[in-house]
């Protein structure tokens, strides 16, 4: 017995000085993140974990809050306060479930030990290469899958990494490793052929918002961060572009996804070239028809950007209607409105099942003005914060989630939240004072 109580007091003391020491705290956040692509359940119980240990050593260490981590908790009194004027209160009560990680995270990490930006820089060292560990898992399964069927599209998008998992999101998360290897001093071989692989990722996972924001921001980080020549410059930059360029013509998936895009700017109700067997033609819903036309047939589908478009039309609409400029409709309790707009407008039936697809648009039908409000100053502090400190990586988070709100509802979904909010949260409070380069 009092071999154990010995035994138990060294495990208890050798833990209270890995969390002196952050070590600790490292694993956790790194484990919050790298457990993102994997079940809901593993992701729940090590965010769980994490606040209880957090809260546990909350009476040994220095409390504080700064303005950054105010915004999150308040966006989340908001959410609480919709329950008063909410529409349907169970589906409030079930997205305050979910979205509590909004109130939790930033509250714990009042308490955490100080970080600076080197303990930023360990997580997402292992974040990173945890990612290209996932990616190479995936390609193995596609190979697998490609051998078995025959189907080469077990490559490309969802069925890379599974609709449930969702491409996009995935795509979100190889992007931000693969950012880190890209800002990585002295990179090693091993970081190299990391760097490589999320690129080949990303390209096949297909998304064409990240691919055309990490072009982008490859390209500003060259010209304006790298330290690296001129001639050195434009090689790289050259090569970065035709690659990807590349892999948008040559690539058949991938530039269909593209075309699809491009041609509904132009034409009205162009013909759907991929139609399921035994099904009549299928017209695609160009952005003009989106915003203006009045009513749908049954067979008219929405490409990506048409249908974003026509979620906006109807939420300028829903604004008309109903006064919810101050409040919203609730947290989570806008998705019967969207099926009545969907009906009055002859749509299928399966487009009154979607969100509104962009977060912007999903926080202010919901929170009304100052949920909105706060997202968007969360987003501008986020990136103040890079341009401040030249911090590229902290910068390309930012400008990647203030891109990606504009498609997505982001923070709606448990992978989403915690990855924006734990990541928020570490680069507000981590101290670049005494921070060395990576």
């Amino acid at each position: 017995m009092n071999h154990t109580l010995v035994y138990s007091k060294k495990v208890f003391n050798k833990i209270d000085e890995l969390w002196k020491n952050k070590t600790l705290l490292v694993y956790f956040l790194t484990a919050m993140l790298i457990t993102l692509p994997m079940e809901y359940i593993i992701g729940s119980l090590t965010c769980i974990l994490f606040l209880i240990v957090s809260f546990s050593k909350f009476k040994k260490a220095n409390f504080s809050i700064s303005g950054a981590l105010i915004l999150p908790i308040l966006l989340y009194g908001v959410m609480l306060e919709s329950l008063i004027w909410t529409l349907d209160s169970k589906l409030t009560i079930r997205g305050l479930q979910k979205e509590v990680l909004f109130f939790l995270i930033p509250l714990a990490f009042c308490g955490l030990p100080k970080i600076n930006r080197n303990h930023v820089n360990k997580v997402f060292n292992y974040f990173s290469f945890a990612m290209v560990g996932f990616a190479v898992f995936y390609f193995l399964k596609a190979i697998v899958k490609f051998l078995v069927s025959g189907n080469a599209n077990v490559f490309f998008y969802h069925e890379l990494v599974t609709l449930k998992l969702n491409a996009i999101y995935v795509a979100v998360f190889a992007s931000l490793g693969m950012f880190f290897f890209l800002v990585k001093k002295n990179k090693l071989f091993v970081d190299k052929v990391g760097f490589a692989i999320l690129i080949v990722f990303i390209i096949l996972l297909s998304s064409k918002n990240i691919i055309i924001v990490d072009l982008v921001m490859i390209m500003i980080y060259y010209f304006f961060f790298s330290a690296v020549s001129r001639k050195t410059k434009t090689i790289l930059v050259s090569t970065v572009i035709t690659v990807f360029l590349s892999s948008i013509f040559l690539i058949k998936p991938v530039r269909d996804r593209f075309m699809i895009e491009f041609e509904t700017i132009f034409v009205d109700s162009s013909l759907k070239k991929a139609t399921e067997e035994n099904q009549g033609p299928i017209y695609n819903i160009s952005l003009k028809q989106a915003w203006n036309q009045d009513k749908f047939q049954q067979n008219d589908f929405f490409p990506g950007a048409a249908f974003r478009v026509f979620q906006i039309r109807i939420f300028k609409e829903m604004l008309q209607e109903d006064a919810i400029f101050f409040t919203g409709f609730g947290l989570d309790a806008s998705q019967n409105k969207i099926r009545e707009k969907v009906k009055e407008y002859n749509l299928h039936s399966s487009y009154g099942e979607f969100n509104f697809h962009n977060e912007y648009v999903q926080i202010f039908s919901e929170l009304g003005i100052l949920g909105f409000l706060i997202v968007v100053s969360m987003l501008f502090i986020s990136i103040k914060k890079g341009i401040r400190y030249k911090d590229f990586l902290l910068i390309s988070f930012s400008v990647t989630m203030t891109v990606l709100f504009l498609s997505e509802s982001f923070l709606s979904r448990q992978r989403g939240i915690i990855f924006f909010i734990v990541i928020y949260c570490m680069f507000s409070v981590a101290n670049y004072a005494d921070e060395q380069k990576i």
